[in-house]
């Protein structure tokens, strides 16, 4: 079946508006309006990155081109504590964006001043005690993400097979799945785990669509899950990145115990910027999971919604049948 009336409902796509329970992660510079648009189109939920939309008329700009590409609902996302995001939420609010997600900070400000506004919120999460506290604040839905991810991590070395599962037994409101995931299969996990859904990142910034540079998209299709590893462990905000010349030499400088401020100089916006927007890999940072080794090609990023939806029926037709004939015998 295709066309609006095919859905796969759970209370993440009621609540986020979508026909599909698949949400595109925020991807930092590389999510720009027709990543988002291209997403939302098929039925999941696509993201504008405000990172590197700090000016509002950029970020304005970014929002109103998304609209014209689709009538679907979309997110912008928002880190916390790294500059005053008020002006921009407020912007959002304004131009009508329908969801806004937060990430790596304390939501709870920033939930209340959408108060009244109708506006839906979803939160990026580490485990159990942080989605308890993303509830308390109003979130209407969290994201947790497991240690095989790509980007932002949380402190702990949980994996998504282990967090999943305790998440949704600590809180009540919907949860997605993240980190690890990038078909029809992790969707089908995830469904099996309690969860509403998946959010995906390194698997989109696989696509047509996204911003990155072809390098770093080149640089996906080629790893292998031993091709990444974790950065920033001694600044207490583990992110896990593609092996590179620059990677290697901010783990070595924090294995020998270098002093905050030199770390923080090597993983700023900049080295992000230079790798994922400029393509110069050794010369920055780019964020990608462990499930790289399961990426092969740049499809559109609505054919890749397509295959999840696809992948996790047939999954879940396996499932039930293997059910059914264990339940005979």
């Amino acid at each position: 079946m295709n066309g609006a009336a095919d859905r796969m409902e759970t209370r993440a796509t009621r609540v986020l508006g979508i026909r599909y329970p698949i949400v595109q992660g925020g991807l930092a510079r590389v999510a720009r309006a027709e990543l988002a648009a291209a997403v939302s189109e098929a039925g999941g939920l696509g993201q504008i990155a405000m990172a590197g939309l700090h000016q509002p008329e950029l970020l304005r700009a970014e929002i109103r081109k998304a609209k014209a590409l689709t009538a679907a609902p979309f997110a912008v996302n928002f880190p916390i504590g790294r500059i005053d995001i008020s002006a921009l939420v407020d912007l959002s609010v304004e131009e009508g964006v329908p969801v806004l997600s937060f990430t790596a900070g304390n939501p709870r400000p920033w939930i209340d001043r959408l108060a009244g506004t109708g506006t839906r919120t979803l939160v990026l999460v580490a485990g159990a005690e942080q989605a308890r506290k993303a509830e308390q604040a109003g979130a209407d839905v969290v994201a947790t993400v497991g240690y095989e991810g790509g980007g932002h991590l949380g402190r702990s070395d949980l994996t998504t097979m282990v967090a999943v599962p305790m998440v949704v037994d600590a809180v009540g409101i919907p949860v997605l799945a993240s980190g690890g995931i990038v078909d029809g299969r992790g969707l089908a996990a995830a469904l099996a785990l309690g969860a509403d859904g998946i959010e995906l990142g390194t698997r989109f910034v696989a696509t047509r669509e996204a911003a990155a540079h072809e390098r770093y998209k080149a640089a996906l299709l080629a790893a292998q899950p031993e091709d990444t590893l974790v950065i920033k462990q001694s600044l207490g905000m583990p992110g896990r990145v593609l092996d590179s010349a620059w990677t290697r030499r901010i783990q070595a400088a924090e294995k020998a115990g270098a002093d905050r401020d030199s770390v923080l100089a090597m993983v700023d916006w900049a080295a992000n910027e230079r790798a994922a927007v400029g393509g110069a890999l050794d010369e920055g940072l780019v964020w990608a999971g462990q499930a790289v080794g399961l990426i092969d090609d740049l499809p559109p990023a609505g054919e890749v919604v397509a295959r999840i939806v696809a992948g996790a029926r047939a999954a879940a037709t396996r499932a039930a049948a293997l059910a059914g004939a264990q339940g005979e015998g």
